[in-house]
């Protein structure tokens, strides 16, 4: 039974930093890419970061890019995204997927696996 597990989310100022982590389980994800979403209330989920497991091509949202960094850990099977420059417009619940693709995907439907989110509020 595959598993993603977040964590780290939590209430940080403007500018501020977080660190996300999605510890994954259940099979071997050498073959998946791995993404991280976003949603925030009354909102639709989107897009944020992917990655390739194996391959480390990766791919992000224009608004986050160049504060936003999407890495992994093989020893540990944990996916991290580390974000930095937090702006209250990042505030959502923040969601690790898996998609058994070679492709990095964009759209919630590529993926086949998803955590259960973690919270992330950035203040003004």
């Amino acid at each position: 039974q595959v598993q993603l597990v977040e964590s780290g989310g939590g209430l940080v100022q403007a500018g501020g930093s977080l660190r996300l982590s999605c510890a994954a389980s259940g099979r071997t994800f050498s073959s998946y890419i791995m993404g991280w979403f976003r949603q925030a209330p009354g909102k639709e989920r989107l897009f944020v970061a992917a990655m390739h497991w194996i391959g480390g091509v990766t791919s992000y949202v224009d608004s986050v890019k160049g504060r936003f960094t999407i890495s992994r850990d093989n020893a540990k099977n944990t996916i991290y995204l580390q974000m930095n420059s937090l702006k209250p417009e990042d505030t959502a619940v923040y969601y690790c997927a898996a998609a058994q693709s070679y492709r990095v995907q964009t759209t919630p439907r590529g993926y086949d696996y998803w955590g259960q989110g973690t919270q992330v509020t950035v203040s003004s």
